[in-house]
């Protein structure tokens, strides 16, 4: 059964420590969160909020730059919090202009996902718009699935559809690739995302599609929007709705 997740970034702006706020997500009907980094805490001191409040960790965003330094310690610092999911959040749009471009970070997520299975990490692309640049044969982002072996896919359908890309086709035609979703709103006209429930993303079809594909995680993001814990408050209004 997918488990609701909230991604860590959505606070980014609160003053409070990372304990503070796994308490107050432990509040909510979500079962684990994904880290964008460690901040206002210590890895020590996520662990025992962890453990502690009963979430669970979801994954982490971490920059492809990064993973490819050194592996081993940033493998060894997420496994500590319990994380076997590690999602690159972004590349630059250049690097999906072609396709060689797009061929050459196939490569690099492909090692970089070798390197951190040793260490019982599965590695993710989660797209923004730029992915879906139009090349001869499709979207930048399916050359990108079909040039890669081992990566996962975050699929972040709000930015699919405000790149005027079907969320829920890209949910059916990329399968086992995915397992886990972000859960983000969309407004196709202006090509932006906005706050779930505001756009055009039909929530209703959204959660029967993850249900029928039996995902990990799905995973709640704001970006752009007051950053306070009234986006805690939206999205686990928002969940407790439909999932």
């Amino acid at each position: 059964m997918t488990k609701l997740g909230f991604q860590l970034y959505s606070l980014n702006a609160i003053d409070d420590t990372l304990p503070t706020v796994l308490e107050r997500v432990s509040e909510t009907p979500f079962e684990g969160v994904e880290f964008a980094g460690i901040n206002g805490g210590t890895v020590d001191q996520a662990r025992r909020a962890l453990e502690r409040t009963g979430l669970q960790s979801a994954g982490a965003h971490v920059g492809l730059d990064e993973i490819e330094v050194d592996p081993e310690g940033m493998a060894t610092t997420y496994r500590r919090l319990g994380c076997e999911h590690v999602a690159v959040p972004w590349l630059d749009p250049e690097h999906f202009e072609s396709r060689d471009r797009v061929a050459e970070v196939a490569q690099r997520l492909d090692d970089a996902a070798e390197r951190l299975s040793n260490h019982g990490i599965t590695l993710h692309y989660h797209n923004h718009d730029q992915e879906f640049t139009g090349l001869d044969d499709g979207p930048a982002v399916e050359t990108l699935r079909d040039l890669t072996e081992t990566v996962r896919f975050q699929v972040d359908v709000g930015w699919a559809g405000a790149a005027g890309y079907d969320p829920l086709r890209i949910l059916e035609t990329f399968g086992d690739r995915i397992e886990i979703v972000h859960l983000k709103d969309f407004d196709e006209s202006a090509g932006e995302t906005v706050t779930v429930g505001e756009g055009d993303l039909d929530l209703d079809k959204l959660a029967a599609a993850v249900h029928d594909l039996d995902l990990e995680w799905l995973i709640y993001e704001a970006e752009g929007e007051p950053n306070s814990y009234d986006t805690l408050t939206h999205a686990a209004s928002v969940v407790a709705n439909y999932y």
